[in-house]
Formats: C-alpha cells, sequence, structure tokens
C-alpha cells in the first residue's frame, strides 16, 4: 500500500515536471507563432483579415456635433453687445461606413492607395434632437464677405446686396442646413459665377476624402497603416512647423501591438490637421 503510495507520489512528480518542461517550452513557441500569424493577418493586402475589416469598417464610427444658439442677435448688431450663446446637441451622424475606393496597391514602395468616400447619416436615438432644429447662428456669408473682399468699393457693393437679400450678421436654420449646406439667399444675388451653397462641412455627402496614401506593413509591420501622403503631399502648408505635418494613421485602424504607454497619432482632414489620443484609463461598457 505504501509502495503503490510513493509509487503515485513518484510518478505524479514526474509528470509534473515533464508537463513543466513542455510548458516552458511550448510557451514560448506558442508565443512567437502568435506573433508571427498576427504580422501576416495585419498586413493590408488582398487575402489578410486586416484587409477586409481596412477596406471596409465593420466598426460603427460616429461624429456628434454641438450648435452654439445665439440667443441676443439684435443686442449684437445694434449695441455690439456681448454675445451670450448655448449649447446644443449633440447632434450625431454614422460616417465612413462605406468601402474605400480606388485601392491602387505599390509592391514596391508597401504602399496602398484609395479613396474614402463621404457620407454622413443621422443617429436620432444617439441625438439631442432632430435635424430639423432651428437655431438662431452666424451668417456665414455675411460674415465671410468683409474678409475675403476688403475693397471698399466690392463692401459697398456687398452691404447693398445683403440689405437687398434680407440678410443680416445672423440667421436661424436647422442643424441639417447649417452643417450640410442651403442655398443663401444673399450669393444668390451677387452677378458673379460662385457657388451659392453654404453649409460648414459643404459639399461632404457625396464626395471623397483623399487620395490617401498608407503603408501597408509588408516590410516593417510597424507601418501598417500609418499615412505616407495625402493628396500627394506630406505637408498641409497650413500651421507652423511640426504641426503641419501628415502623420499617424487615418483612425480606421492602429498598428499592432499597441501598449497603453504608446500615444496614437491620427490624421483628420475635416480640422486639417493631425492629433493624438493617450491612454488614461479602462473601462467597460457591459451592462447587466
Amino acid at each position: 500500500m505504501g509502495c503503490d503510495r510513493n509509487c503515485g507520489l513518484i510518478a505524479g512528480a514526474v509528470i509534473g515536471a515533464v508537463l513543466a518542461v513542455f510548458g516552458g517550452i511550448l510557451m514560448p513557441v506558442g508565443d512567437m507563432l502568435i506573433e508571427r500569424t498576427i504580422k501576416k493577418e495585419v498586413v493590408l493586402e488582398e487575402g489578410t483579415i486586416a484587409y477586409q475589416n481596412w477596406v471596409k469598417t465593420g466598426t460603427e464610427v460616429y461624429r456628434q456635433f454641438w450648435i452654439y444658439d445665439v440667443q441676443n442677435p439684435q443686442e449684437v448688431v445694434t449695441n455690439s453687445s456681448k454675445i451670450k450663446v448655448k449649447q446644443r446637441g449633440p447632434y450625431t451622424y454614422r460616417v465612413r461606413y462605406l468601402a474605400k475606393r480606388n485601392i491602387t496597391h505599390d509592391p514596391e514602395n508597401h504602399t496602398v492607395s484609395f479613396l474614402q468616400p463621404n457620407e454622413a447619416i443621422f443617429e436620432p436615438s444617439l441625438s439631442a434632437g432632430t435635424e430639423n432644429d432651428t437655431w438662431t447662428v452666424l451668417n456665414l456669408a455675411v460674415a465671410a464677405a468683409p474678409h475675403l473682399y476688403p475693397n471698399t468699393f466690392v463692401q459697398v457693393v456687398l452691404n447693398s446686396l445683403i440689405k437687398k437679400s434680407k440678410s443680416s450678421m445672423f440667421q436661424k436654420r436647422t442643424v441639417k442646413e447649417l452643417l450640410w449646406g442651403y442655398k443663401d439667399p444673399f450669393l444668390s444675388l451677387v452677378p458673379y459665377p460662385i457657388s451659392t451653397t453654404v453649409g460648414v462641412f459643404f459639399p461632404y455627402n457625396n464626395t471623397a476624402d483623399g487620395v490617401y496614401t498608407v503603408f501597408s506593413g509588408k516590410d516593417n509591420i510597424n507601418q501598417v497603416a500609418i499615412i505616407d501622403t495625402y493628396k500627394g503631399k506630406k505637408n498641409l502648408s497650413y500651421w507652423p512647423s511640426y504641426c503641419d505635418m501628415i502623420n499617424g494613421t487615418d483612425a480606421a485602424s492602429f498598428p499592432p501591438f499597441v501598449e497603453k504607454t504608446r500615444v496614437l497619432r491620427f490624421f483628420s482632414s475635416d480640422i486639417c490637421r493631425k492629433t493624438c489620443v493617450y491612454f488614461t484609463s479602462s473601462f467597460s461598457t457591459f451592462k447587466s
């Protein structure tokens, strides 16, 4: 009985030792195989998992807007009073849900070029109101005209057209009009071939952003999706020094093996500059 017990203990110890040795060997091998698979599948080339998700993202991307509603427009115009505003919103739109277009691979430079179609769908469930909510906002055309045409004679003509169109420094516009465009009555009277549609993001819908050229990661996995050029340029010519550089990704994807200490940089064409995000804390969206 004692022998059986001792034999069992010895056998268990031997088996445990063998498993520990195998574990010590297989764990780094397993990690190596996993890392190799990831490096293969994140390359932006046809046939990889990353490529499928990159062409058309499976993650829902939203853009939210807040409108500043002017509370005392008449006082500002008449008495040059300090403007008072109320923040309205958010108004949420789903964006970047269309597949990339005109995808071209350059195997020599290990880059991929593409156009990103622009389209925005209003999401009522994530918004504070509807697209038809009407607020008092700055008249974009009237405010911009004196700065675009500083000549005194031209300004006299423009002022007469502003009065004729019954326009003012402020106007009431729906959220949809303000963001995506509306026919401006003042510009419609200008006797020159100019666009009469005004909007903060006009034109946006039914257009395309780019051309973007990004690294595929084929030769350097740390460069996956990093922008090489935007519209053929590495700089924007808008900002001084470092701020003018185009670097990071388009925020649709990032290189693998991201650590919490790493700063994620991405370029946004909407604000014509790059920006970055830092890890601050973890959180969960799970609800029981």
